[in-house]
């Protein structure tokens, strides 16, 4: 790995990105953490012209662009045979691992992170930018569900002077737009597509066009009429639908004109929704990461907040986990022991423990479905097993001398 970069000061490797590898650096002369892009010119003659000059439109496009929905670009630069860009550094996490590890997000969520990449974009296309490449690797979450558009590596500027060629295929395939697909001119409205492809992916698990191959994609993009988002995930509002429908429509004239009417639509859908008030799971890969639970759209709440609560009433010596374990393991079924050893993420209680705890824990079987529940939700001590037996005499007496006085009254 090298160690310098121009100025810059290379502190590890962030990963792979669309034209070459990323480096998280150290702009020593401001002490400031930043990520670098970089493309290795080492090339034939007409392939490195090619991309050197789509490298350096990259930094032109997006160095322009100052919203809080980009990725902020420092600075570019040449060392060797390796272009780089100097842009902020992001805490955060690629939409598109979000995806993969979380499942569907709640409906809330996704409204509002589509709407934010919709707002970025307006701002690009109003400086004449079009990304060309929308899709959620090249969208970064940040921390409270922040998100910014990265990677304009593919950008058309209206005095570019790196043009496409007829024909030539740049994105990927999955997300791209109709006009792109056969070739066509493109203008904004080809990343509101692209944008409504990962709007859909994003509700319903699966993408709106696939196929085996290119080919078969391609296919789909240009003919097929994808179903209704909310056949596919019931928390979906009707609303939603109508908003991907234009967004995904084929003709330039039926889809949304700007992104900003699509960022406008996409937030008021979202607030006829009720919050999820589930916090995004942002953890850089290779750092502290939360539990799953922190992006759950089940409902619960998170199993660390439930545990620090100890049930009232129980003794210090019974409310522990392996305790209540081992009650369970002697009341509840096979089935309710595994599942709550699931829940407590503890192992089974051997066939000694459950031994040892029968004396002073056994307590009645039940046939009854509310009988044959692990006891984590009961709440009985030591001290009262011990003293049933007392109990239950002391009930037989009372309830023989109350006979008694009564038959007395009728006689």
């Amino acid at each position: 790995m090298i160690s310098q970069l121009g100025r810059y000061e290379v502190l590890g490797e962030l990963g792979q990105g669309a034209m070459g590898i990323v480096y998280k650096a150290k702009d020593p002369l401001i002490d400031r953490v930043v990520a670098i892009k970089t493309i290795n010119l080492g090339l034939a003659l007409d392939e490195k012209e090619e991309y050197e000059g789509r490298f350096y439109q990259e930094a032109k496009a997006a160095g322009r662009l100052n919203h809080p929905n980009i990725v902020t670009i420092y600075d570019v630069g040449k060392s060797g045979d390796v272009a780089y860009i100097a842009m902020e550094f992001l805490q955060g996490r690629e939409l598109r691992d979000i995806m993969n590890d979380s499942g569907l997000l709640p409906v809330d969520q996704v409204l509002d992170i589509v709407a934010q990449v919709a707002q970025g974009l307006a701002y690009a296309h109003e400086h004449d930018i079009v990304h060309r490449d929308v899709k959620p690797s090249n969208i970064m979450v940040v921390r409270d569900g922040h998100a910014k558009i990265t990677d304009f590596g593919i950008a058309r500027m209206a005095s570019s002077a790196v043009r496409t060629q007829t024909g030539m295929v740049l994105g990927s395939p999955k997300y791209m737009s109709p006009e792109q697909v056969m070739g066509k001119a493109i203008d904004q409205r080809s990343d509101i597509f692209s944008l409504g492809v990962m709007l859909y992916e994003m509700l319903t698990g699966q993408a709106p066009f696939n196929g085996e191959n290119v080919n078969a994609i391609m296919y789909q993009t240009l003919n097929a009429v994808p179903a209704p988002p909310s056949t596919l995930n019931s928390a979906v509002p009707e609303m939603a639908n109508f908003i991907v429908a234009k967004a995904l429509a084929k003709k330039l004239d039926d889809r949304y004109q700007n992104a900003k009417d699509f960022a406008v639509d996409l937030r008021a859908c979202r607030d006829t929704l009720p919050r999820s008030g589930k916090q995004i799971d942002v953890s850089p890969a290779g750092g502290e990461k939360k539990l799953p639970d922190a992006i759950d759209i089940s409902g619960r709440r998170n199993m660390d907040e439930e545990e620090a609560k100890p049930a009232a009433g129980l003794s210090q010596t019974f409310d522990s986990a392996a305790a209540t374990m081992r009650l369970a393991a002697l009341t509840g079924t096979s089935e309710d022991v595994d599942e709550l050893a699931k829940t407590l993420k503890i192992e089974r209680p051997s066939a000694e423990a459950i031994s040892q705890a029968a004396p002073a824990a056994r307590a009645p079987r039940s046939a009854s479905p509310a009988a044959s529940r692990p006891a984590a939700h009961q709440s009985p001590t030591e001290p009262m097993a011990r003293s049933g037996g007392s109990n239950l005499m002391l009930i037989a007496v009372v309830i023989l001398v109350l006979l008694g006085i009564a038959a007395i009254l009728v006689a």
